[in-house]
């Protein structure tokens, strides 16, 4: 952790500070992500078998989850586990359906009435990690949202446990979102089979989720192409930015700093405030609670890129938050809500000392898919929107090209573009 007196910093200092971890996409791993994903385009299931054997030790059958499988799954989950799943798709559920786009016409002129309708993406990858630590919580956060939106088909790839099967949990997530196609295949593989498609898994018009540095490096690669898939968003390592005045808590914002550097090494945890004796104390928290983590070797590794930024006043707390553009920003002020038109730039915001950015990740009912590394500037969260297609309609009447025709023609010229003038103008000599 390095503490910060954000006063004392040149100009440079300070966006050094605001800097993230150092990207681990090296040359060598882009090559590879690139042979890897024309390995699939090229040989398709062989390729992801080959590839599964390769990374992930597991000899795979059939690369698709069976009944069978989804049974198990189904009759071995923890009760409680199921039924904490069932409670966070509700709010969920509730929460997407609150904020969905809505279809809607106007008259912008007489005869001319103009609208908008909303149509599902027809087929949609969702990638749901499973690694260290699986993320049933993911299939919840995109699966909702893929089917208030009425995607005709939902394909999820996870990578497989070393028994060659998928996370029960993960399992039991995609049936609660009525998903039915899973595939066992992780990585850039996963990635490359969604995109291209193979003689098992289709092809796929946008794919969704998290993933470590070679899945978001296959992403980025697949939607560049000429026939490449849409992605959600450009994401990355998780990263979390708190605000907390003299009358925080401590040990909570410890505990939310640790929260995002469990995550993983390449995780960033930044804390502003205008108390420097909190900083003090929430380094002595931080110390304290990290030793007490299973994960405690994976969140020291993150701390490396921890920032404590002391700052002369919390409207300077706040423009630097804007400046980083946080996935995660926490307020613990004495009056959070007051704060909140100064937030312009932020995945996601968690107001007061009882808002962990945990209940986000779970349960609270908003989605944790989010922008990362400065994304949220100009990119926004997962929500039904991101898996529809917006489309605009226009239906005119011989009165209506009749009054706004002339202005079309007008500005068509000035555009030095007769052929689009013409097409009015045919128009208005025929119906004069």
């Amino acid at each position: 952790m390095k503490t910060l007196d954000w006063v004392q910093l040149s100009a440079d200092e300070r966006v050094a500070a605001l800097a993230r971890p150092p990207s681990n996409s090296s040359e060598e791993r882009i090559a590879a992500v690139q042979r890897i994903l024309a390995q699939v385009r090229a040989d398709g299931d062989t390729a992801l078998r080959a590839l599964t054997r390769r990374f992930d030790n597991v000899e795979l059958d059939t690369l698709a989850v069976g009944e069978a499988e989804f049974a198990a799954a189904e009759a071995g989950i923890d009760p409680a586990l199921r039924a904490a799943m069932v409670e966070a798709k509700s709010r969920l559920d509730a929460w997407h359906r609150a904020g969905a786009p809505t279809e809607f016409e106007i008259d912008t002129a007489p005869g001319v009435r103009c609208g908008r309708v909303l149509r599902a993406i027809d087929t949609v990858g969702l990638y749901v990690p499973a690694g260290s630590a699986p993320l049933p919580s993911t299939a919840l956060m995109l699966g909702v949202p893929s089917q208030i939106a009425g995607c005709r088909e939902v394909v999820v790839c996870t990578p497989p446990r070393a028994d060659g099967m998928a996370d029960p949990a993960v399992l039991v997530a995609a049936r609660l979102c009525g998903i039915r196609r899973v595939f066992k295949i992780g990585g850039a593989q996963a990635i490359a089979a969604m995109a291209f498609g193979t003689e098992s898994i289709p092809r796929c018009d946008k794919l969704f989720g998290p993933g470590n540095a070679w899945v978001m490096l296959a992403k980025s690669q697949v939607t560049a192409l000429p026939d490449g898939p849409a992605i959600d968003m450009p994401a990355g390592p998780s990263e979390v930015l708190v605000i907390a005045d003299a009358g925080a808590n401590p040990a909570f914002i410890a505990a939310d700093l640790l929260a995002q550097a469990e995550h993983g090494p390449d995780s960033q945890v930044v804390f502003v405030t205008d108390s420097a004796a909190l900083v003090a104390a929430v380094e002595v928290e931080v110390r304290a609670q990290v030793a007490r983590l299973p994960r405690e070797a994976i969140a020291t590794k993150a701390l490396d890129f921890a920032r404590l930024i002391v700052v002369p006043t919390l409207d300077e707390a706040f423009a630097i938050s804007n400046a980083y553009g946080p996935e995660h920003l926490i307020v613990q002020l004495r009056d959070p809500r007051a704060w909140l038109p100064k937030i312009t730039c932020a995945g996601s915001i968690f107001l007061g000392d009882y808002a962990p950015e945990s209940l986000g990740d779970y349960c609270s009912g908003t989605n944790h898919v989010l922008p990362t590394g400065g994304a949220a500037r100009a990119w926004s969260g997962v929500s039904v929107a991101s898996f529809q297609r917006s489309i605009s309609v226009q239906q005119v009447s011989r009165e209506g090209l009749r009054a706004i025709g002339p202005c079309a023609v007008t500005m068509a010229r000035a555009e030095s573009l007769e052929a689009h003038a013409q097409a009015v103008v045919q128009r208005l000599e025929a119906s004069a």
